[in-house]
Order: C-alpha cells, then structure tokens, then sequence
C-alpha cells in the first residue's frame, strides 16, 4: 500500500475535505492523526474511522500547533485543510470580522509547517488548501479570496524553501460539505443546483474526489510546488 508505514496528519480532519483525506489514507495503509477545534467532531470522526490518533487543537494557535506536534512523533505527510470562507464587503462591518480568513489559511499554516517540518523527513510532504475563489473572486468575498491566494502562492513559495520537503496545494471548486449547511441552511441544496448548472461538468465535486487529489499529491514523489483545481473547470467560465 501506497502509505504504509507512513504517518499522516490531517489538520481539520474531523469533516468535509480533511475527514476524506484521513479516511483515504488510512485506507492506504498510513498511521493517521487528526486535529480539529470541536471534540465532538473529533469524537464522531474517529468512531466512524476506526483507530486514529486525535487532537482538539485551535491552529491559529501557536503555542496549541507546537503542542500537538511535540507528542506526534515522526510525521511524513501533512494536510493542512482547515479554512472556512469568510465574507463581507471591504468597506462594512469591522476589520475585526475578516481575520479569521486571513488568521487560519495563513498564519496557521505557518504555525503548522514551522512545527511539523522538524519532525520529517526526504521524502514527506505538505499540502495545503487554495480554492476557486483565486481565480474567480466573487463581490463581498473577498477576505477568502486573499487567503486561498496566499495558500496556493505560499506551495511555491516554500517548494523551494523547504526541499527536499515537497510542497504543493489542493485547489477545490464548490464541493458539497458540511460547511456550507451552517452558511445555506435549508437553501443549500437549491443553490448547489444552480451552481451546478454553470461549470463545466454539471455537478459539484464531493469531499472524497478533492481528497483523493490531496493522497495524489503526498503519493507522488516527483510533484512539488504545484497547485491541483478540483473545481469542475468553473475557473474557465
């Protein structure tokens, strides 16, 4: 098996996106470690994964990132999947609002990369996660955009900094997963339709076809500083 006898950390692996990620890798064979913010998540996730290794663990936080990696022993791959979409317009609300996009894609990748990387080795990877919204920013989105922007530029960036670490990211259209019941609610359904109509493939990805482009990427020696779009060719419409 591709993974085995590999460690696998997955930072917002208790749903959507990270939660697939885990699942595909332990498939693989991997010893799987999952992080997230919400226990019950973790607790669920981990009942339906079968043994994995669990952390509750706020990623924009330093000193909580440093922790989690100080227990986890050697680490060969990392996928940094957590991120929510944040918006609002650049000239309403308070400024305060629009950090938490800024906050996780970003420095909390950091404070995950910077923690993790001494603990790998030639050979191991890192992926993190972009999205459609770089290539195709939407009015009062633009918080998200920013970040999975920085994200994608930060794969390349650290390709070179960090080899013979590979770095690359995940780059996901409009997926159906959890996150979007808490945004749509009831709606959600109705405007996946719709969205659905406009991109290329006529139907949204699931959470298990981006995964499966994350496992790609940690499988794959010969990749490294690239960025994967799993979103349908909605970029090209």
């Amino acid at each position: 098996m591709q993974l085995e006898g590999k460690h696998v950390v997955v930072v917002g692996g208790s749903q959507g996106i990270g939660y697939e990620t885990a699942r595909l890798a332990k498939q693989l064979g991997a010893e799987v470690t999952i992080a997230s913010r919400s226990l019950s998540k973790l607790e669920e996730a981990s009942e339906q994964l079968g043994k994995v290794y669990t952390a509750v663990v706020d990623f924009t936080d330093e000193a909580a990132v440093d922790r989690l990696f100080a227990t986890t022993g050697q680490v060969d791959h990392v996928y940094i999947a957590a991120g929510s979409f944040v918006g609002g317009k650049i000239l309403d609300g308070s400024v305060e609002q629009f950090r938490p996009a800024i906050e996780s894609r970003v420095w909390g990748s950091v404070y995950v990369i910077r923690a993790a990387v001494p603990k790998m080795f030639s050979g191991g990877s890192i992926t993190l996660t972009g999205g459609l919204s770089t290539a195709r920013p939407v009015p009062g989105a633009w918080p998200t955009a920013v970040a999975t922007a920085a994200a994608e530029q930060m794969s390349r960036a650290l390709a070179i900094e960090l080899t013979p670490i590979r770095v690359n990211a995940v780059a996901p259209g409009w997926t159906d997963t959890p996150m979007w019941d808490a945004i749509f609610g009831e709606a959600k359904q109705g405007v996946f339709q719709e969205v659905a109509s406009k991109i290329l493939t006529g139907r949204l990805a699931t959470a298990e076809e981006v995964a499966s482009s994350v496992i790609f990427l940690m499988t794959n020696p010969s990749i490294t500083g690239e960025v994967i779009h799993v979103d349908g060719g909605h970029r090209y419409v």
